[in-house]
């Protein structure tokens, strides 16, 4: 599978997302920014991310893939805090 593969379906699956994905073809990380996300707990926001994904996971498709979830609240403060 690849990155923009993969990408495509993580916005498709949450529309209004903003996505981005890196990886070597077998280990990937997705960074996901999502109004979907708020009041949500991680674990809720990461299940929502695989969901898009499909059986792609369970058939090894993807062997691994780290996620990162951010509102769009929270990825701003990120990004303020990296600037300080």
């Amino acid at each position: 599978m690849q990155v923009d593969e993969i990408k495509k379906m993580i916005e498709a699956g949450m529309a209004g997302s903003q996505v981005s994905v890196s990886g070597d073809g077998a280990h990937f990380e997705a960074v996901v920014i999502s109004e979907a996300f708020d009041g949500k707990g991680m674990l809720q926001q990461h299940r929502m991310v695989y969901a898009t994904l499909g059986d792609n996971i369970e058939n090894a498709a993807i062997h691994a893939l780290s996620i990162k979830t951010y509102t769009p609240a929270q990825w701003e403060e990120a990004q303020r805090r990296r600037v300080l």
